[in-house]
């Protein structure tokens, strides 16, 4: 099985821009039911990033830091860990147990196509299990 098989698609990703305050990110996050935004590349040739509620916490809780102050670029993990659409998954899964990563941007050719989640490949284990 592919990871473009069951990534969450681009359409349903939230994503917000680099000079979006942290705030607004936080917004988008509780609005949308999502624990990260993708952040926008601020070039053809730049990076997606990612920010995620640890992102957020850490800025603004363990380094006191003003929520106010900060935009997305401050705190956003960038260039974010990525993997092909058409890579099998259990390489993902591999990737991301070994490296404690919970999420991986999808991209092909520096653009964006969908997330990968912990949560969608434990779905796919569960309905194989159950099958």
């Amino acid at each position: 099985m592919l990871v473009e098989e069951i990534m969450t698609p681009k359409e349903k990703l939230v994503i917000v821009s680099q000079m979006a305050p942290v705030r607004e990110a936080l917004r988008l996050m509780k609005e949308n039911g999502v624990k990260a935004v993708i952040v926008d590349k601020s070039s053809e040739h730049g990076a997606y990033g990612l920010v995620t509620f640890k992102n957020i916490l850490y800025s603004i809780v363990a380094e006191d830091g003003d929520i106010d102050l900060l935009n997305v670029f401050d705190i956003m993990s960038s260039p974010s860990i990525s993997v092909s659409r058409k890579l099998d998954i259990k390489y993902a899964a591999r990737m991301m147990v070994k490296n404690s990563i919970k999420r991986l941007l999808v991209i092909d050719d520096n653009e964006i196509y969908g997330i990968l989640t912990m949560t969608d490949i434990i779905g796919v284990v569960l309905e194989d299990m159950e099958a």
